[in-house]
């Protein structure tokens, strides 16, 4: 069944695509949550008036994320926590660590916006990469340290 998307739905389309779906899912959850409707000539119609808004609103969220890409590279975070003599950490940097230190600089991210492959677990300088909006992606500056036990 051929939907259009009036909202984003994350990992499946954006607002205004024409997408081909299987029937229950557009039922039960798509047509119920007023995500998407049917893609019939009239709604098809309704659409092409609403392209370009639609094309403007994306416009400023990219330029948005774009602009808060370039602040976030500037963005240097500390923390300390307990190390062996090796260099390893007792234990990892959580995702929420990572981002509860940027809301401290004023950056309001989601943990699921952050790009880890695998938990922090040494001392020293790692980039942590983060995924703004669809293609637009950032890093910062992440500096691991040992905290002085005594």
């Amino acid at each position: 069944m051929k939907v259009i998307f009036l909202k984003d739905v994350e990992n499946v389309a954006h607002e205004g695509d024409i997408k081909e779906v299987k029937p229950g899912y557009a039922r039960n959850f798509l047509f119920a949550q007023k995500i998407a409707l049917e893609a019939t000539p009239a709604n098809m119609k309704a659409l092409e008036k609403r392209l370009a808004e639609i094309s403007k609103k994306e416009k400023d969220r990219i330029s948005a994320a774009e602009a808060l890409a370039a602040q976030i590279k500037k963005a240097a975070v500390n923390i300390t926590k307990k190390a062996g003599e090796k260099g390893k950490l007792y234990g990892a940097i959580t995702p929420q660590e990572l981002i509860d230190a940027l809301a401290t600089q004023g950056f309001n991210l989601e943990k699921k916006q952050l790009e880890l492959k695998e938990p922090i677990r040494v001392l020293g300088r790692h980039e942590v990469h983060v995924r703004l909006y669809k293609d637009v992606r950032s890093f910062f500056t992440l500096s691991v340290e040992a905290e002085n036990a005594r």
